[in-house]
């Protein structure tokens, strides 16, 4: 449980970090470049899920935080079983990236509107400011940063649809904790088969639990 712990603690630590510095710096939409033309710190901001996803209105944000809480303390029971249980590590690490980074989220939706004033495009935000935050509890903005327009060229005119249109790889900008999210599930669906066999054969007897 100590490493699941340290893990989670980790992520969360620098994602917020980050966002806070991001927030409290840079203008909406300014931008940049870390690593010549294919990274950047781009600070925008999003309402909804990941990567820039989102639901409509105040409605729709208010049932995406309250998703994500329930998933928070689904998420954590499922670690708390795996660590007593003695699961896979592998399965722990993946579960601890995926709850860690549904934390860093939950924390902007929820506090973030409370905390902050608005970030624009001739305004940097300030924390705690006197004048009170730009929302209400459940309706922050999720901080976004990290952008990696890897490829930027055109699709060719005779590319259906998108024929002459700009193409740009990759084009969502996220943040910590949705790395954290996209790691942890990515690991369980690439390495299932290794994941799911280890634990059914400690269920079974077959082997001995990996030890924490």
């Amino acid at each position: 449980m100590k490493k699941a712990a340290l893990i989670v603690f980790t992520i969360l630590l620098l994602d917020q970090v980050l966002k806070i510095w991001i927030k409290t710096t840079f203008y909406m939409g300014e931008s940049h470049a870390i690593f010549g033309n294919w990274f950047y710190l781009h600070f925008t901001e999003n309402e909804g899920m990941a990567y820039g996803m989102k639901l409509g209105g105040s409605y729709g944000k208010l049932l995406l935080s309250l998703f994500r809480v329930i998933a928070v303390f689904i998420i954590g029971w499922w670690l708390y079983r795996a660590t007593k249980k003695g699961e896979n590590i592998m399965l722990i690490i993946c579960i601890s990236l995926i709850l860690a980074g549904a934390l860093g989220n939950i924390l902007d939706s929820a506090f973030y509107g409370l905390i902050f004033n608005e970030s624009t495009y001739m305004q940097i935000a300030t924390l705690f400011p006197k004048e009170g935050g730009y929302g209400t509890f459940l309706h922050g903005k999720v901080v976004d940063m990290l952008y990696f327009p890897i490829i930027e060229t055109h699709y060719p005119k005779w590319f259906p649809f998108f024929g002459g249109e700009d193409f740009v790889f990759f084009r969502p900008v996220f943040n910590i904790a949705d790395s954290a999210i996209t790691t942890g599930v990515s690991v369980l669906i690439v390495f299932q088969k290794k994941v799911f066999t280890t634990l059914k054969k400690i269920d079974s007897g077959e082997g001995s639990p990996v030890t924490r």
